[in-house]
């Protein structure tokens, strides 16, 4: 796994900001982005981490449905 050159160094995949390390690749279209700690981060805010864990999506509270 290659070692972060950013500076500041970007959170590692463990880390609870990992969704804060820079975009290395991305997926466009397909709605992914690969982050320097090697998380693939998915546009519905779920996640694949470097050992094989899943992160669930975890959108935050909002006013959906509400009408204005």
């Amino acid at each position: 796994m290659p070692t972060c050159r950013h500076s500041p160094p970007c959170p590692t995949a463990d880390a609870p900001d990992r969704e804060a390390a820079h975009v290395i690749a991305h997926g466009g279209i397909q709605g992914w982005s690969l982050l320097c700690n090697n998380v693939l981060l998915f546009e519905d805010t779920g996640e694949l981490l470097p050992n094989g864990q899943i992160i669930a999506p975890h959108r935050g509270v909002g006013t959906a449905g509400t009408r204005v």
